[in-house]
């Protein structure tokens, strides 16, 4: 993929993360030069956290960022694209971010998606609204066996009813199983929150939740698509036609 198209799906990643942090209720969001800085209140560093879209990222202003997110969360991250420079290392542990972990960016051209050719005949997978957050915030919890409470206010107020974010349930006999949302940024379609709890996984749930997502989004307009990646996830995203654009790093407390 060229360095021009990973631009591309880079900022639309940031934009995604901007709107976000713009609706959840108590988020917030700010900007320092390339440095962007998003704040949901959410109880896991990934969703709080200071990025750069570009690959030569200015430590001075992430420093700026760094010191107003630290002041708000306990939980928070600093996340740059491809191996992070000596400058950003030494930035991060300043900041007691001494945890790294490598977060993979896959992402496909529409037409590359390879969509199952027999779809289950009756999708157990549905839109979300936000009179429905509670309920989907629970089963968000319960798939990714994530402690209560861990994502806070993240998908409450008027998040799945903005435009551009999409939120949906998997279902088994009336009972939430699986959880999925997509942000349409610019023309691409970001991929987030796959999950599934535990005693209904193996089934493709995964799988048909992506795949709804991602028609959704064409259907929308977009011609791209985008998502991070588990190392659980990766060989389902890899078959249905995702590649691996940059491993992006990420600081966050140990």
């Amino acid at each position: 993929m060229s360095t021009t198209a990973a631009d591309r799906l880079a900022t639309a990643y940031v934009d995604a993360i901007a709107a976000l942090c713009q609706v959840t209720p108590k988020g917030w969001y700010a900007e320092r030069g390339t440095a962007r800085a998003g704040i949901t209140h959410a109880g896991l560093a990934s969703l709080n956290g200071v990025f750069d879209p570009t690959t030569d990222p200015d430590p001075e202003s992430l420093d700026e960022l760094a010191t107003e997110v630290a002041r708000q969360v306990p939980d928070w991250s600093i996340i740059v694209r491809g191996e992070a420079s000596a400058a950003v290392v030494d930035l991060a542990a300043r900041h007691g971010l001494r945890g790294r972990s490598v977060m993979p960016f896959l992402a496909c051209a529409t037409d590359d998606i390879a969509f199952r050719p027999d779809p289950p005949q009756q999708n157990p997978v549905r839109r979300v609204g936000a009179t429905e957050n509670d309920t989907y915030t629970d089963a968000l919890t319960q798939s990714f066996e994530a402690p209560e409470g861990a994502f806070g206010p993240l998908m409450g107020g008027a998040v799945l009813d903005t435009d551009g974010i999409t939120g949906y349930l998997a279902e088994e006999a009336d009972r939430p199983v699986g959880t999925a949302l997509g942000m349409l940024t610019s023309g691409v379609i970001g991929v987030f929150n796959i999950g599934v709890v535990p005693s209904a996984r193996g089934r493709g749930l995964g799988r048909t939740l992506t795949e709804t997502v991602l028609r959704d989004g064409i259907a929308a307009g977009a011609d791209a698509a985008y998502l991070h990646t588990s190392p659980m996830g990766r060989p389902l995203y890899e078959s249905m036609g995702f590649v691996l654009v940059e491993n992006w790093t990420m600081f966050a407390p140990r």
